[in-house]
């Protein structure tokens, strides 16, 4: 094992995850200084922000001429982060999915996941394919934060109300207090209150320095592994579907983590979900958009990889459709199929003996097992509404 490549792939990681909390921080601010919903914060913002090493990697491998890295990189992210990050936080703790997530979010992205399936079909996607996937991250990211604003905007009122009424001798108007909220600065830990200058210029800075480090971490995460593929002799792909695609994602398991247990589930699920429809439309479009040729699909990733990542997408909407939460039990059985789809990589990419066992296991026992009870389960909860 080169040793060398290790240490420069903890290097670029940890550059990346600097980078991603930087870029977060900075944004999440800006983001609340408009007035956005926590919610549409973490689908949006947070959901962006800790994808941003995604989408570093898979420019930096596309142009460099790794495009198996760049899409195992986004479609390992995706599988990642519902199984795993989704399946961990709900063992953790077991999670609210807002409503907005079940009828909106989450329908959009099993809709991004089955799109690109399509896309794929012809073993690449192109620059047209591109334009058309980024176009729909601008309309899905203009439609969530205006939708977020006319929400935010609705609690203030209200709020602003409540406020008028136990204060019977107030003069002041609605749009008196709700400006004077808007305009009046916060106190600073030192009794001073800042400027709003002073705020968005810091944030800014954060953002900025956010995504320096992130073009940095991405350029020695790559480079190192490619150096650490070709010496364990393992294809590139699979080291993109694997260590890149897990490695990316930790900024979304550290939010999604601590998310849940500071209590703040939308953002928790929120997270995941913003994050992969952004992986799909963003990552994928935006790399497809500056490569000249366009991303070429390998035949494994059109036929396995793509349908898992769509199925695991389809799964998400009966689980958070029974009683609107993901249960531990639930977790633990994401968390299991994370382990059999890693498994099965592996086991491919060494061509050994155990692979059959495992495809004979999956195909005729776990997942008839596991569709026959969301079958159930969505049922008993249609029956209960």
């Amino acid at each position: 094992m080169d040793y060398v490549a290790v240490g420069w792939l903890v290097a670029g990681l940890f550059v990346l995850t600097v980078g991603a909390d930087l870029l977060v921080r900075g944004a999440s601010r800006l983001a609340a200084a408009v007035r956005i919903s926590p919610l549409v914060v973490g689908l949006t913002v947070v959901a962006f922000g800790t994808s941003a090493p995604e989408l570093a990697v898979s420019v930096r491998s596309a142009l460099a001429g790794q495009a198996d890295i760049a899409v195992g990189n986004v479609v390992g992210s995706n599988i990642f982060n519902v199984l795993f990050i989704l399946g961990l936080s709900a063992v953790v703790t077991p999670l609210v999915v807002s409503v907005q997530i079940i009828r909106l979010d989450a329908p959009i992205m099993f809709g991004v996941c089955a799109l690109l399936m399509l896309l794929a079909r012809d073993g690449r996607v192109d620059r047209s394919d591109g334009a058309l996937l980024t176009l729909g991250l601008v309309a899905y990211t203009s439609f969530a934060i205006c939708k977020g604003r006319k929400e935010s905007a609705s609690v203030a009122a209200s709020e602003v109300s409540q406020r008028s009424a136990v204060e019977p001798g107030s003069i002041h108007c609605k749009a008196d207090v709700m400006a004077g909220d808007l305009d009046r600065p916060p106190i600073t830990e030192f009794g001073r209150r800042e400027s709003g200058t002073g705020r968005i210029v810091r944030d800014i800075a954060l953002v900025l320095a956010g995504l320096g480090g992130l073009v940095l971490g991405a350029q020695w995460f790559v480079d190192a592994a490619v150096t650490l593929a070709r010496s364990l002799g393992v294809s590139e792909l699979v080291i993109g579907l694997t260590v890149v695609a897990a490695g990316t994602s930790l900024p979304e398991v550290a939010t999604s983590v601590v998310a849940s247990l500071k209590g703040e589930r939308d953002i928790a699920v929120g997270n995941v979900v913003g994050s992969n429809i952004f992986n799909v439309l963003g990552v994928l479009g935006l790399t497809a958009l500056v490569t000249p040729q366009g991303l070429p699909v390998a035949a494994s990733v059109a036929n396995l990889d793509l349908p898992v990542m769509t199925a695991v997408a389809f799964a998400c909407l009966p689980i958070f459709f029974t009683g609107n939460r993901i249960a531990r039990w639930e977790g633990v059985v994401f968390l299991g199929y994370y382990v059999a789809y890693t498994v099965y990589l592996v086991l491919s990419a060494t061509r050994s003996e155990g692979l059959g066992t495992l495809q004979v296991a999956m195909v005729w026992f776990v997942v008839p097992l596991t569709g026959l009870t969301l079958a159930v389960t969505t049922a008993n909860a249609a029956r209960r509404r």
